[in-house]
């Protein structure tokens, strides 16, 4: 029989403020702060006013020991204990509704321009009386003096600043709707019980109060049974208009139950990931899912130990569901380890000349990287094994392998290639990459993973600066902005109606200094090549070095042919292709033709 994982129901307003009250309904550590305005704290009580829906809110029992939060109170509430119900959507709503109907202190919000405000709200009851579709109009919003005034302040045009100014101005406050007795009691002997001032209330009772008094409001429960991805799934369908909530939240949230600031933890380590500018992007995310391959290899390999079957064995995993079920214990044990990984694998990788985390290919790969370095230890810096982890994470980039999810190939590399160093067989990234020489004309952005690997290629092979001769360094590479330029200018290859889908391929890329770029200007390589050797005072033979370090034929520069230099240099990067992923490269008809 199935388990039922939720249920629906409705209840009245007031009891559910009143569990909020008492610290049994509150937000889970990982929910955002409120942050409604004026505007929308008056529309939320306009529209239960005239009894119209205002939507669904979703708690969450409490009681799952696998799905344990650290509580959180909504704003002016008590905290009281453990509830027994989270607030997963709602939140908006019902601190709204908590702080305008159930306190007596002022409301903190913003105005229109987000300016931080403090507001007491007040109902009009005439007006309120009057239409029911202009009945935001009238809900007063009053600063904290209970003055509304002009002349900056000089002349004060209405208040409500004491209990007699509210019974004298018929105006009502809003946190005594759902306790008026008290209120109207003071309010008849203010007019000395005069009958119209009475029927006055008894129509805005009925027509206001009674209507906040009796209102429901749908509540979706989810029982404690549902796992923790289960939580998170449902948390971003339903919250689709807050903070997308991530698993590093959820963690977040599980972990200060223990007293453990995961969010803390994580800032001081992105710290030291800014000293490495190649890793300094890494997200949280790609962090925790490293200690869930550490976590998870550490369990299948105890499970190997123990001699357990195959069908038995632990799933290696970084799949959300899987994230999810790192323990605090799992993070302490792993977190250094995982750091110090990804440390050794940026610098892997500013050895090969990928200095920046922009031209990073697939920030993705970083994850089995580090791993696979991680699991290697001091065996990765053997050139031998340098060369096979280069292989595999170059055949990824140009066999376009870690675009998308690729969590399920992080789990197979890890394993594979570690195996594959050791004796074993290919990695299947390997086997299953391939790179079809067509591909050259179709990248001309950095949107592609291949596009920035060719890119960083010819930096591995040298790109010597062509006005100053220097190759391509750490130092180098920030210090003179190097990036990738056209080879035949754009101006001219326009001028020469050439397609621009040709002339912005890879094929007529390299990269260079801005301030060389802008001696080539838009002229024809054979006259920017001649000012350069003026300028630079360098000979033809050295030039003609500087270019073959791009892979440039430099008679086709010299020629000013187009076409030659675009066929010839296609072949010179089809080589250095074929030398790192050691593939073949698929060979298809030429289309420049």
């Amino acid at each position: 029989m199935l388990q039922e994982t939720f249920d629906s129901t409705k209840r009245p307003l007031s009891d559910i403020l009143k569990e909020i009250s008492e610290g049994k309904t509150q937000l889970p550590d990982f929910q955002r702060g409120w942050v409604w305005d004026d505007e929308h704290i008056r529309g939320l009580l306009a529209s239960i006013a005239v009894s119209y829906p205002i939507g669904a809110i979703m708690l969450l029992e409490t009681g799952n020991p696998d799905v344990r939060f650290k509580p959180r109170p909504i704003q002016g509430a008590s905290k009281n204990g453990y509830p027994e119900n989270f607030i997963l959507d709602g939140q908006q709503r019902l601190t709204t509704l908590f702080q305008t109907l159930y306190t007596n202190e002022l409301v903190e919000t913003k105005d229109t321009k987000q300016k931080e405000i403090q507001r007491w709200y007040y109902f009009d009851i005439q007006k309120a009386l009057l239409n029911d579709f202009d009945i935001i109009d009238s809900i007063i919003s009053i600063p904290e003096n209970k003055q509304i005034t002009r002349d900056f302040g000089r002349e004060i045009i209405f208040s409500c600043a004491s209990d007699e100014l509210e019974y004298k101005n018929l105006v009502f406050p809003v946190n005594k709707l759902l306790n008026s007795t008290d209120w109207f009691n003071q309010y008849m002997q203010y007019w000395n019980f005069n009958q119209d001032k009475i029927k006055t209330f008894q129509k805005f009772y009925e027509a206001v109060i009674k209507r906040f008094e009796t209102y429901q409001i749908p509540v979706i429960k989810m029982f404690k049974h549902n796992p923790k991805d289960a939580v998170c799934q449902v948390f971003e369908k339903v919250n689709t208009g807050g903070v997308p909530l991530s698993v590093f939240e959820l963690l977040t949230a599980t972990f200060a139950a223990d007293e453990f600031n995961l969010r803390e933890d994580w800032e001081d380590r992105k710290k030291k990931f800014k000293d490495h500018e190649v890793i300094s992007s890494l997200g949280n995310n790609e962090f925790l899912q490293a200690i869930s391959l550490y976590s998870t290899i550490e369990r299948r390999e105890l499970s190997i130990k123990n001699e357990e079957s195959g069908d038995n064995l632990p799933a290696i995993s970084c799949k959300k569901r899987d994230v999810l079920k790192i323990t605090l214990e799992h993070y302490i044990k792993w977190a250094d380890k995982a750091q110090e990984s990804f440390v050794n694998a940026g610098k892997l990788l500013i050895k090969n000349k990928i200095f920046k985390s922009r031209d990073l290919p697939y920030s993705t790969q970083l994850v089995p990287l580090s791993v696979i370095i991680g699991r290697l230890g001091e065996k990765s810096e053997n050139e031998g094994v340098k060369q096979k982890i280069l292989r595999w994470y170059w055949n990824g980039i140009l066999g376009e392998l870690y675009g998308g999810a690729n969590e399920t190939r992080f789990a197979k590399d890890v394993i594979e290639v570690v195996e594959w160093i050791n004796g074993g067989e290919e990695p299947s990234t390997i086997r299953d990459a391939y790179f079809a020489e067509d591909r050259l004309w179709s990248l001309r952005t950095r949107n592609s993973a291949a596009y920035k690997g060719i890119f960083i290629l010819q930096m591995q092979v040298g790109s010597n600066d062509f006005r100053t001769g220097d190759s391509i360094e750490w130092s180098n590479y920030f210090d003179d902005g190097v990036d990738i330029h056209h080879v035949f200018p754009q101006k001219w290859c326009d001028d020469n109606r050439i397609s621009p889908d040709i002339y912005n391929s890879i094929i007529n890329k390299t990269p260079l200094s801005p301030r060389t770029n802008r001696m080539i200007g838009g002229r024809a390589p054979s006259l920017y090549l001649d000012s350069i050797a003026k300028i630079a005072e360098m000979t033809t033979e050295k030039i003609n070095v500087i270019m073959q370090s791009h892979l440039i034929p430099m008679g086709t520069l010299i020629a000013d042919d187009f076409d030659g230099f675009l066929e010839r240099r296609k072949e010179e990067l089809i080589k250095v292709i074929e030398q790192v992923t050691g593939k073949s490269v698929q060979r298809v008809k030429n289309i420049v033709e």
